[in-house]
């Protein structure tokens, strides 16, 4: 996007759960806000949860940021994954394995789209209570593109066993 392009609200998922997962998050948020066309508007508490699929593994540390950016979101995505790859995240291959940082992008907008890289609204968000609990935490009215509300989707999604594990500031 251009300058002049209109700003838009994303949403990012952040986890982790080895090394610091909580220095890892603030670090992530820290570098998104340096970011030129990326600001970081606000931060939800943070929440443990047990590993999902691979259960043979720490309990990860998940946080959701409400970001204002001009960036589109292929471009939100590849800043992403470069914050992840300069904080020391390698991908192994074995998908839920364990991570010091994961940063996903959530929602765009009122964007929907599927590409080889990316799926914005996130495919999985609907089941993860990690990532519906820090949702509705930051925007409590949040609808998705397709009509459905946030509070909607977190009454609906199973108890995972998600719980309030602190607070991180909004990095400055």
């Amino acid at each position: 996007m251009s300058a002049e392009s209109a700003s838009v609200l994303a949403w990012i998922g952040l986890g982790g759960n080895v090394d610091d997962p909580k220095s890892a998050i603030c670090d992530a948020l820290t570098r998104l806000n340096q970011e030129v066309d990326v600001g970081v508007e606000a931060v939800s508490s943070l929440y443990r949860t047990a590993a999902m699929g691979v259960t043979d593994q720490p309990d990860f540390l998940n946080a959701v940021a409400r970001l204002v950016t001009k960036r589109d979101p292929e471009g939100l995505l590849q800043t992403l994954l470069g914050i992840e790859s300069a904080l020391g995240r390698v991908r192994s291959g074995v998908q839920f394995g364990p991570r010091n940082i994961d940063l996903d992008l959530l929602l765009y907008g009122e964007v929907e789209m599927a590409t080889r890289s990316l799926t914005v609204p996130h495919p999985r968000m609907h089941l993860r209570r990690f990532v519906l609990e820090p949702l509705y935490e930051i925007d409590a009215d949040l609808t998705l593109p397709d009509g459905r509300r946030v509070s909607y989707l977190l009454e609906q999604c199973r108890d995972q066993g998600v719980k309030r594990a602190g607070s991180i500031e909004v990095p400055r």
